[in-house]
């Protein structure tokens, strides 16, 4: 058997899909590169993994630095290990994926980009790497978990109209939901709570709002449309 050190390493990253929400439009947040590979092209925010850090770790400086952000929903989404994915050498990354309500962040672009924009996800530019295959696969797994799990909260203001979450839902899905089946099916599975509060300044009506239960645990919810 070889000595560990003589074992080739390759180099391990973090890629983050940093999904926003606003006036009904799911967008990804992508930077513009300075430096080559692809020199002035759009990526998702990433970097390599430094050794005293955990995969968090990185993640957490990859927003604040290049992002301007940090303390967001994050999971992990999948390892993309396809041998010659980075031009300048053996390279695995780990991708994450992060909700954010772009009203709550002023996004700043660090020093490795040229420039930091939203995009609506059905409007990307050409990616960089295999980027274009990480946001696919963090598309299908938001639109995959908000059928059984609340993660869309956090693309939310705090306190929220049922149409707001509705229109949030369709939006993420790509289609029409029925709004009575979906506000009944909302409601038993207890995943918000009404404040007793209105919404106010909108003209013939003022509807309720609601808030995320966050002693929310675990339940059997299922959104079968």
């Amino acid at each position: 058997m070889k000595p560990f050190h003589s074992y080739q390493n390759p180099s391990l990253a973090v890629d983050l899909v940093v999904f926003g929400y606003h006036e009904n439009t799911l967008s990804v947040l992508l930077l513009n590169r300075k430096e080559e590979p692809f020199k002035d092209q759009w990526v998702l925010p990433g970097a390599f993994v430094q050794m005293q850090e955990t995969f968090q770790d990185s993640c957490s400086r990859v927003l604040q630095t290049k992002l301007g952000m940090d303390k967001l929903y994050l999971e992990q989404l999948y390892t993309f290990d396809a041998p010659e994915r980075d031009p300048r050498g053996r390279a695995i990354a780990v991708a994450y994926y992060a909700l954010v309500n772009p009203s709550k962040f002023e996004i700043v672009a660090g020093t490795m980009a040229n420039d930091v924009q939203w995009f609506d996800i059905h409007k990307i530019p050409a990616l960089g790497f295999d980027h274009k295959e990480i946001f696919t696969t963090a598309c299908q797994r938001l639109r995959s978990k908000i059928l059984y799990f609340p993660v869309g909260f956090e693309l939310l203001n705090d306190l929220f109209t049922m149409t707001e979450l509705h229109e949030l839902y369709e939006c993420i899905l790509g289609i029409s939901i029925d709004r009575r089946n979906f506000r009944r099916k909302i409601l038993d599975a207890e995943f918000i709570i009404n404040t007793g509060k209105k919404r106010e300044g909108l003209q013939n009506r003022h509807p309720e709002l609601y808030k995320f239960n966050q002693k929310l645990k675990q339940n059997n919810f299922q959104l079968n449309i």
